[in-house]
């Protein structure tokens, strides 16, 4: 399997691109901030043949570029209904003024194929299976897509906003809420194998086996003890 990712924009956004090999159809990932030039040069660099983009949330460092992206290959795009709203309405899902510099460089708006995904569902795409599981706390509609493990490849999960190399998603924005981010960790990571490799939306990627020793999160949620110190860091938008 191909992987291949850049931080993106103002946020340091992760876009992704999967495939199961060079020269073969692939998914682009969030998509955000200024990511458009960064996806042709992945895609020419790989040989490859967009057929989606898939998101992980609505917010807008994860999906600035869906609108040009989707149109340049003429694809979809998939994203729970939760966040639906927020591709037309950002500055909504932020609670704050995005500011008039970064909106001149956005493209607000929906693609025009755009289709909404629900949990448990599976999407067959460029030959690869993605399971999507829905992971509410740092939006209503956040999700996270699970590539099974293959021949001497582990299973990797694009984890969003939800979980972080050492820290997890904000939840003091508009649809976050604390009580559902721990309650997705509990759900969606803490079953997986520890070999699983985590490619998050922001920083260096993880292993569950590495947060579940080390991140103050998901060690506390997996003792069943709830929060940790609150001054324990978080990131996202």
């Amino acid at each position: 399997m191909l992987i291949a990712g850049f931080p993106a924009g103002a946020w340091g956004t992760n876009c992704y691109v999967v495939a199961p090999a060079a020269g073969e159809e692939c998914v682009i990932i969030d998509p955000g901030h200024l990511a458009a030039q960064g996806v042709e040069d992945m895609l020419a660099r790989h040989r490859l043949k967009p057929v989606a983009v898939v998101l992980s949330h609505g917010h807008i460092d994860h999906v600035a570029s869906v609108v040009p992206v989707c149109g340049a290959h003429g694809v979809p795009a998939y994203l729970h209904p939760a966040d639906r709203y927020m591709l037309t309405d950002p500055e909504k899902a932020l609670g704050e003024t995005i500011g008039a510099p970064l909106m001149g460089e956005l493209t607000i708006g929906e693609p025009d194929d755009l289709r909404e995904l629900a949990d448990g569902g599976t999407l067959s795409l460029a030959g690869l299976e993605f399971s999507v599981a829905h992971a509410p706390g740092h939006t209503k509609g956040s999700v996270t897509y699970r590539v099974p493990e293959a021949a001497d490849v582990p299973s990797v999960l694009f984890s969003g906003d939800l979980l972080f190399a050492g820290s997890v998603g904000r939840t003091d924005l508009p649809g976050g809420s604390t009580p559902e981010l721990y309650e997705s960790l509990a759900r969606v990571c803490l079953p997986l194998d520890d070999s699983t490799v985590v490619l998050s939306g922001h920083g260096p990627q993880t292993t569950i086996g590495r947060e579940r020793a080390t991140n103050p999160y998901l060690g506390e949620v997996a003792r069943g003890q709830g929060a940790p110190d609150p001054a324990a860091p978080r990131r996202g938008l």
